[in-house]
Formats: C-alpha cells, sequence, structure tokens
C-alpha cells in the first residue's frame, strides 16, 4: 500500500526510433517526460527534488499505456493524449500547465499569451519559469510556446528536441 507522502514513482525508457526518453508515473498517472538522449540522473535528480524519499522502480509494464500514446504522437498518428497525470507544482505553476494543454497541436503561444490566458498579463518571466518548471514534456506541450517574434527560446529538452517535436507538428 502506498502511503500518502512517499508514493512509488515507476520509471522506464522510451525507445522509438532515435528517441530515448525515460518516462515515470506514480499509481495516480504519468508524472515526467524526460529530455531526449538524458540519463537516468536527470530523473533521479527531479524526483528527489519532486518526490523526496520516494523509491524509484523500474517497471515497463506500468508505464506500457503512456508508452504507447507517445509512440502513437511520435509517429504523427496521435495529436491529443487521454492517459492520467499527477503533476505536483504551486497552484500557479499547474494553471501554466493547465493553459499549455489548451494549445492545439501544430500552433505556437508566446509566453504572454499564456500569461494572459491565465488572467496573469505582467507575469511573463513566471509564467517562463512556470514552463521551465513542466515535469512533462511533449504531453505537456511547453514546445509549442515560443517567444513573442516566433524564436525558439529556452528548452528543458533542449532546442534540438523543441524543433524536432515542432517540426514533425507542421
Amino acid at each position: 500500500m502506498e502511503s500518502q507522502t512517499k508514493p512509488t514513482i515507476y520509471w522506464s525508457v522510451l525507445k522509438h526510433k532515435d528517441w530515448k526518453i525515460y518516462i515515470a508515473s506514480t499509481s495516480k498517472g504519468l508524472c515526467y517526460v524526460g529530455s531526449q538522449n538524458m540519463s537516468f540522473e536527470e530523473l533521479a535528480t527531479w524526483s528527489l527534488k519532486r518526490f523526496p524519499g520516494s523509491p524509484l522502480v523500474e517497471d515497463g509494464e506500468k508505464l506500457q499505456s503512456y508508452t504507447v500514446e507517445l509512440i502513437e504522437y511520435l509517429e504523427g498518428k496521435r495529436k491529443n493524449f487521454t492517459i492520467p497525470f499527477d503533476y505536483r507544482g504551486t497552484e500557479f505553476q499547474l494553471a501554466v500547465w493547465k493553459a499549455l494543454c489548451e494549445i492545439p497541436y501544430g500552433q505556437r503561444k508566446s509566453y504572454s499569451d499564456i500569461a494572459n490566458y491565465i488572467n496573469k498579463p505582467a507575469a511573463v518571466r513566471a509564467v517562463g519559469a512556470a514552463i521551465g518548471a513542466n515535469p512533462v514534456l511533449i504531453i505537456v506541450p511547453c514546445h509549442r510556446v515560443v517567444g513573442k517574434n516566433g524564436s525558439l527560446t529556452g528548452y528543458r529538452g533542449g532546442l534540438d528536441m523543441k524543433t524536432k517535436l515542432l517540426d514533425m507538428e507542421q
């Protein structure tokens, strides 16, 4: 039985064509999608910060439904995700991440678009910080957020990954 304070974090590596991404979930839903070709350390460090004391258990079977939807997306066969999430963040971060999920496939928004969407037009920098803290890359599509002039701005997964995802959605 999982205790409320220290849920088990189940993890697996999604490998598909030239993609290699660590993913993780709790019993409630997907909680982490890592950067392209990053090591296990990225997941371990994140887990320690967000779920201190939670055990990390490799379990590809538990993550199967998440892996299937991610691969369908990477193959261009899926535009929306139906899998459950278990994000942990501040109220502000959760509002930003929810707003990111409203950006339609193939479209792009600016940081100020997101700030306006959550009724905090002056909070563009804070929006940027919340986007940078997004634990679920791809599915919470922070890659769809670009600079006001359309320039590709920072991305936790690196600009190569961001470019690849945006190109794929065109």
